[in-house]
């Protein structure tokens, strides 16, 4: 390992060779420093949070659950490959570091004892954060298509594509930060390189079914309550996004760090503000939630680079250029049928090459700190030497991030098929991948049409989410009991068609207890009223065993839920008929199968007046 060791005012180790990790100038943080640089990592993460709302509102309701499962995804396995070669790749400083590459701390982990522990954990941590949410960038792109075991392969080695230009823009050794690039949150590093990634991944894994079969406007959205809580959380997020990459608050940062917040609103103001003004104007009245969730979150993404660059009047108009290009970008992609559902190209690559862009324009020279080397934008006197650098930059980022990323895909796909089967994607991610099924979703008509073409494991597997279906099939046999009862003229319900006892031991030395005998599972009350001993038998009989009628012992059932002509079957063995059948179970786990009418419930008062004169209803 390289055993130059980097100096710092403070913080020199007393004992440098137990110092594993060599920290680069920009790295020079004190505890003031550490505790802002921790303290901000940690709310950057609850900007997964926020992607992971903001995408599953984005898509229909079958696929919610699986776009929250890669977001997981994202971090647990990009987070991993991050620590083993990710940031030594972006700020490693050993011997074989190039300009193209980073090579050294892999694995970081300084020792106890090691004067730099702190500095090195909160450094790597804050990183890590940025790592992560270049990577969830990409998810929202690929949704509602993507074989979920592929993408984790994908999470698994997508740091590769986010790590390598993060060196060029900010580690010493990158050529980019040597001809003197500036972006001090990530703008290119983390949101051109996620929005080219992603416009790479839509391209490759081509549109949804059906999608563009009725043209191009968008399609209805899954949750928007969900997408604009998620903005929220993204926007919350930002702050720390931005004021924390002052990298402290030492000496002149706490300045620039205030700074950089207020910029950021700023700009999120302006692209508010225009995303308003869009929508109203271009729908005649009516406020679109995405437009101006997208116009929000492209400005936000836009004043990112040069957060502490700007007056707040140029803010605002950055932002506002940020909203607009948004705005302009989704629809364009949309004509030339690249399917994004969540607009993730538009808004963090059209609005991520801008805000690159715009610090060649606009920048502030940040006296006293060095961050532009001096310089200024052009439109502050600084000449074009900036805005050519920063132009390299934003091409030299979209080029890596498209490619690589379809490399990757390509190679992945030899490994494992990218694109969900036809037959999973009209099902949804969530019945086929996770084995959820939406009470809200109804995936018969998918299966009916889908049967002669493909086997699947039969519906009975997957409960409906939301529902206790085992308390839903007893409420439907007293239903039953209840039709069965009023077709016969009966008002009282005779529940005693369900004989057995549902209580064992009769006598003061065994007292009666539930015939699932749990330790507290007794009843208070009468224990052998006629309902108690129905519900006991009921069961039984759902659980499919079989139950003895102690009045008369020669009298022994077995009955199931699932016909056992049906058990084991899949879909397309089973005829018209047995479908149906199908069809009526799973509706028994529904939350609204039964829909009461206004005769219901006065056949309700009229049995209640019978069996109880002094019970009471619910209006």
């Amino acid at each position: 390992m390289d055993m130059n060791w980097t100096y710092h005012v403070g913080l020199r180790s007393p004992n440098l060779t137990n110092t594993t990790v060599n920290l680069q100038e920009n790295f020079e943080i004190d505890l003031e420093d550490t505790n802002w640089i921790l303290t901000s990592s940690f709310i950057i993460f609850t900007m997964q949070t926020g992607f992971g709302m903001l995408e599953s509102g984005c898509v229909s309701i079958k696929n919610e659950a699986n776009i929250m499962m890669k977001n997981l995804a994202d971090i647990s396995l990009g987070g991993l490959t991050y620590w083993i070669f990710g940031y030594g790749m972006s700020f490693g400083e050993g011997a074989l570091s190039n300009p193209f590459i980073g090579v050294g701390n892999f694995l970081v982990d300084p020792p106890v004892g090691d004067a730099l522990m702190g500095p090195v954990f909160a450094s790597f941590l804050f990183q890590l954060s940025f790592a992560t949410t270049a990577t969830t960038i990409v998810s929202g792109a690929m949704a509602e298509r993507c074989n979920f075991k592929a993408y984790c392969l994908f999470s698994f080695l997508n740091t590769i594509v986010y790590c390598v230009p993060a060196g060029w823009v900010w580690g010493e050794h990158g050529f980019l930060n040597k001809l003197g690039a500036v972006d001090i949150a990530g703008s290119g590093p983390v949101h051109l390189i996620g929005g080219s990634s992603a416009f790479a991944s839509a391209l490759m894994l081509g549109p949804r079914l059906g999608r563009y079969a009725r043209g191009t406007d968008p399609l209805p959205l899954g949750n928007p309550v969900n997408v604009v809580m998620g903005t929220f959380v993204l926007w919350w997020g930002w702050l720390a996004f931005n004021s924390g990459s002052t990298y402290g608050v030492s000496g002149a940062k706490w300045q620039y760090a205030a700074r950089a917040a207020v910029m950021t609103m700023m700009g999120s103001f302006g692209g508010g503000c225009f995303g308003l003004l869009f929508t109203l104007i271009k729908n005649k009245g009516r406020a679109d939630v995405m437009e101006l969730v997208n116009s929000i979150l492209g400005s936000l993404v836009a004043i990112t680079a040069g957060c502490f660059l700007y007056r707040a009047w140029e803010a605002v108009v950055i932002g506002m250029l940020g909203g607009a290009i948004a705005s302009a970008s989704v629809p364009l992609l949309d004509k030339m049928k690249v399917d994004d559902p969540v607009g993730a190209s538009a808004v963090h690559g059209a609005c991520g090459l801008w805000g690159v862009i715009a610090v060649g324009l606009f920048a502030d020279n940040p006296i006293p700190m060095d961050t532009t080397n001096g310089r200024s934008g052009l439109f502050k006197g600084g000449g074009w030497y900036l805005l050519g650098v920063q132009t390299l930059t934003g091409v030299c980022l979209m080029a890596w991030g498209a490619l690589v990323t379809m490399a990757l895909l390509w190679l992945i796909d030899l490994v494992l098929p990218i694109r969900m089967d036809p037959y999973e994607e009209l099902l949804g991610a969530d019945l086929t991948e996770h084995k959820i099924r939406h009470s809200q979703v109804d995936v018969s008509r998918a299966v009916s049409a889908l049967r002669p073409y493909h086997r699947s494991v039969s519906i009975e597997e997957v409960g409906g989410i939301g529902v206790n279906t085992g308390h839903s099939l007893v409420v439907d046999k007293l239903q039953e009991i209840h039709k069965k009862n009023k077709g016969q003229g009966k008002l009282n319900g005779n529940l005693k068609i369900f004989t057995n006892n549902g209580f064992i031991g009769d006598t003061a030395s065994e007292p009666s207890s539930f015939i699932n005998n749990g330790f507290l599972n007794k009843r208070p009350g009468n224990p052998e009223n006629d309902l108690h001993r129905a519900l006991d038998s009921m069961e039984k009989e759902i659980s499919g065993e079989k139950f003895k009628n102690r009045t008369h012992p020669e009298n022994v059932a077995k009955i199931t839920v699932i016909p056992e002509q049906l058990k084991g079957k899949k879909f397309k063995e089973l005829s018209a008929s047995e479908l149906a059948e199908l069809g009526e179970l799973n509706a028994s786990e529904g939350r609204f199968r039964y829909r009461f009418t206004e005769d219901d419930y006065k056949d309700d008062v009229e049995r209640g007046s019978v069996t109880n004169p002094n019970m009471r209803w619910i209006d």
